[in-house]
Formats: structure tokens, C-alpha cells, sequence
């Protein structure tokens, strides 16, 4: 399949019954500014520029949310507890925006389009969600290094030796090059 603009992966999405599904199930949660992103929009994008007919086993589903008045991770604990009592064959991982700041040390975000932007890579920092039968994408910067297969660091992790690392451990660790071979990791 050809993938050549926003238009193009949302339309994949609408098309991928599984990945409704899962959308649907989020949205029925009514969490503030959430969206389902990461390996989710990534994985698909990457399966269908390399013809894959099987989809690349995920190893979660990541849900962000923003809600800055309740920061308790607990309650993250308790939503994917509940989005397991509603599909409990999907790896959920929930995680709120406005706490996750802290794990590398930066000024708080002010958003979940905020904390995508701050995510490793450019081709990760993506999310979908489905709005009032309505699908929108969350790209802070684009999609064209995703559709072209380029992975690079975004540039939080790419400005700062300590967190270029980071992004250089990540690359390696994740092995995506032997997944999907067309990929370009630049660092």
C-alpha cells in the first residue's frame, strides 16, 4: 500500500477492524486530551510500507492522556485495569502526560501533543484517536520521516549527549532494522 500523507494513514486506520476496536474501547473512557500512539501508528505505518500481510506483534498499546489534577500514578494502574475488563487479549500501557516530565528530567508539559513532542523518536511521537466518530492524528512533527521510513531523535534527544544516548540505546535495544529492513536509523 502506498502511503503518502495523513490522509493516506488515517484512511489505513479506519480500515484496520482490530485498530478501531481499540480506539473505540479508549474513546469509551472519556479521558481529557487522550490519545492511542507510539509502536500503534508506528507498527502499522512501517507493516504496510513493507507489504507486511501479518501485523508486527506489539509488545503494548500505549494510551496518553493529560489530566493535571490527578498526577497519581495509581490511576493509571486503574484505567488499564479497566480497559482490560473491556478487551483483555490487548497489552495496555496508560500513561498521564503531565506526570511523565519526570522521567527525564524536563519542564512539564502542558499537553499529550506536548509529551508526544518529547518522545525518543520522530517516527514514534504519533497518536490516533477517534473523536465522536471522527479519526485525528496527533503528528508534532509530521509524518513524512514515518512515511519515508527515516528514524531519527527528536529534537529534545537529539540536542543533549546524555539524552542522545538514550535514543542510541533505544535503536539498538529495539532491533527495528531487522523488523523492517527498509528503515533509514539516522543518528
Amino acid at each position: 500500500m502506498i502511503l503518502q500523507n495523513e490522509l493516506d494513514l488515517i484512511e489505513a486506520i479506519k480500515k484496520d477492524t482490530w485498530m478501531m476496536e481499540i480506539l473505540e474501547t479508549v474513546e469509551q473512557l472519556s479521558l481529557p486530551d487522550c490519545w492511542v500512539c507510539a509502536g500503534f501508528v508506528r507498527s502499522k505505518a512501517w507493516d504496510l510500507l513493507h507489504d507486511y500481510k501479518e501485523r508486527t506483534q506489539l509488545p503494548d498499546i500505549d494510551v496518553i492522556y493529560f489530566n493535571a489534577e490527578e498526577v497519581d500514578e495509581q490511576i493509571e494502574k486503574r484505567l488499564e485495569q479497566q480497559l482490560l475488563s473491556m478487551k483483555p487479549e490487548v497489552p495496555w500501557s496508560v500513561k498521564n502526560q503531565a506526570r511523565m516530565h519526570m522521567k527525564n528530567g524536563v519542564a512539564p508539559f502542558i499537553s499529550s501533543e506536548d509529551g508526544m513532542a518529547h518522545f525518543t523518536e520522530i517516527p514514534t511521537a504519533i497518536g490516533v484517536r477517534l473523536n465522536r466518530d471522527k479519526l485525528e492524528l496527533c503528528v508534532p512533527y509530521g509524518v513524512e520521516d514515518l512515511l519515508s521510513c527515516v528514524v531519527k531523535p527528536t529534537p529534545e534527544f537529539k540536542k543533549d549527549m546524555p539524552m542522545h544516548n538514550i535514543y542510541v540505546k533505544r535503536i539498538e535495544t529495539k532491533n527495528w532494522d531487522k523488523i523492517w529492513p527498509k528503515l533509514k536509523l539516522k543518528y
